[in-house]
């Protein structure tokens, strides 16, 4: 990349062409700030692994350059990677209310939440960072205090937008500053930044509103107990609930780690409105009438550990689904989770629930009218069609073009790819390097291809341990060879396929002996090579061979 002081680079790091992990940077000579850090949930192929976060090696790489961390709002796929980040590079980092007291959360489970440097900003906030002044707007979605940034740069204004859609009667009263984005507009856009994650649907995204309607409907009739499961950080739609539970005399109950944290928080700082004695325990829930009970629980994606799966599965400690129980999926399964959502949802009907699983759902993300009014609103010269998968962002630059952005002055970049913008004129730079750092249980980037090629190997064929002791001098078999069988065949009902294998083994090393031929590299080379064939000869499988040998 150029070294110039007089360039703006725009890189992201984490949020194109994909869904999740966000993390945007923006480097104009010794400055550079960055948006978001997100973190993504493993893939299926992603064994093991528990979460994904973008490569930040650019970032540590020019750690003095970094003059903080911006929170859009308070989404997994916005915040999640924050500790991870902060334990790299402990720089200011600045947030909504309710966004940092999510981040406050993490940051405590990590030991990080005394050295952390928080800053708490609003619709009034003007930050100073470096030669970038950071300004924040409101806009809504299925968080409350969500927004975007206005960064003015000495290469001009640019507006960058989170996840957004445009809610004319947002549960929580705060409608986006449209006026605010109007008069950027007039000052002069240089570039606009904006999610592209609905730009695939026509006309507008219905207002959350619309879901506190089907919810009165469903608590106002339902027979038995209501379950209803929802993103944990959806506060609106958690909101929503408690108001149809106390119109119609139910309490609530909460189940799920991160739902029970998430209420915890926003009812604390304000967020969530109860009144007093509608949330009672999970302990006290078998004292009460159905008819007077509704559960919020986690578990709407189907994840194999939330608390709606395991209920289904009727292995949860304290909730068991009863004949009669209305459960209720209030989100829409996330591209690459319908396997699991409707595992659960058959489940549920297995064990006699009455199950609703479409229709108590609205998008947090903007549909095709209102990206386009957020391009009509800004006028940008440039644009950046960000998050969500390429062909939404492809069709997100289709209505770019529709509101007067020229075709040459809209990117869609992958992670990684630089614009630079140089006197007014934006052009793709050098590539940097970028990626994704898996995290498994304590080790972060410590798991890599590699690893899970292993790990996919071993749940496909199994593994095949082959132990054997040698003489120290004259390097004969001294005992062994003896083999250990997991994941591969039953022992027992394959004596004879290892006792030729056990015979293959001891032929091979003796031949490699008399061919004078010790080194132990070599010796589990072919040991892997001759079994490795003969195996597949015999049963069309190829586990994992692992040859110990020993001197003595």
């Amino acid at each position: 990349m150029a070294k110039s002081k007089n360039r703006l680079s725009v890189i992201p790091l984490g949020g194109c062409g994909e869904i999740g992990k966000n993390m945007y940077a923006y480097m104009y000579g010794n400055d550079i700030i960055v948006v978001d850090a997100g973190v993504k949930f493993p893939e299926e192929d992603m064994l093991g692994i528990d979460a994904v976060i973008p490569d930040i090696t650019f970032l540590t790489d020019n750690r003095e350059k970094v003059r903080g961390i911006f929170l859009t709002h308070g989404h997994e796929d916005h915040i999640g990677g924050l500790p991870y980040v902060l334990k790299s590079l402990n720089v200011p980092v600045y947030g909504t209310r309710l966004t940092l007291g999510l981040v406050e959360n993490k940051l405590r489970e990590h030991g990080l939440l005394d050295s952390a440097k928080l800053n708490r900003i609003d619709g009034n906030s003007k930050i100073k960072a470096g030669v970038f002044d950071v300004s924040f707007f409101y806009l809504t979605h299925s968080i409350p205090d969500t927004g975007g940034f206005a960064i003015r740069t000495p290469e001009g204004l640019v507006i960058h937008t989170g996840d957004f859609k445009i809610d004319q009667t947002p549960v929580d009263g705060r409608p986006a500053e449209l006026n605010k984005l109007a008069a950027y507009g007039d000052e002069g856009v240089m570039m606009l930044v904006a999610d592209s994650t609905n730009a695939e649907r026509p006309g507008f995204t219905p207002s959350e509103r619309t879901v506190g309607k089907a919810i009165d409907e469903i608590l106002s009739t339902a027979p038995g107990r209501v379950i209803l499961a929802t993103f944990a950080s959806n506060i609106h739609r958690v909101q929503q609930v408690i108001y149809a539970a106390e119109k119609f005399g139910r309490k609530v109950s909460i189940v799920g780690r991160s739902m029970v944290n998430n209420i915890t928080i926003a009812t604390q700082l304000g967020y969530l409105q109860v009144q007093p004695n509608t949330l009672v325990d999970i302990d006290d829930i078998g004292k009460m009438e159905p008819t007077k009970l509704v559960i919020l629980s986690t578990g709407s994606q189907g994840e194999p550990m939330s608390a709606l799966t395991r209920m289904a599965r009727s292995a949860h400690r304290k909730v068991e689904i009863l004949p009669g129980d209305t459960v209720i999926l209030a989100s829409n399964p996330i591209p690459g989770n319908e396997k699991y959502v409707f595992r659960t949802v058959d489940q549920l009907f297995r064990v006699g629930a009455n199950v609703i699983y479409r229709g108590v759902h609205v998008s947090g993300h903007g549909s095709q009218e209102e990206l386009k009014l957020m391009l009509s609103l800004t006028k940008p010269k440039y644009f950046l069609p960000v998050h969500g998968e390429f062909r939404m962002q492809r069709i997100h630059s289709e209505l770019a073009e529709a509101t007067g952005v020229k075709p040459e002055d809209v990117f869609i970049l992958d992670n990684g790819d630089v614009v630079e913008v140089d006197n007014g004129v934006a052009r793709l730079g050098a590539k940097i390097p970028s990626g994704t750092v898996m995290i498994d249980g304590l080790g972060v980037g410590d798991v890599g291809n590699i690893v899970l090629r292993d790990r996919k190997l071993l749940s496909q064929d199994g593994i095949l341990v082959v132990v054997v002791t040698l003489s120290k001098t004259s390097g004969v078999i001294m005992s062994g060879p003896d083999i250990i069988s997991r994941g591969f065949v039953y022992v027992r009902e394959s004596e004879a396929l290892l006792d030729e294998a056990n015979k293959l083994v001891e032929t091979t090393l003796t031949k490699m002996v008399s061919d004078n031929i010790n080194e132990w590299s070599s010796l589990k080379t072919a040991v892997r090579d001759a079994l490795g064939r003969f195996l597949f000869e015999q049963t069309r499988r190829r586990p994992m061979i692992l040859p110990i040998i020993m001197e003595a």
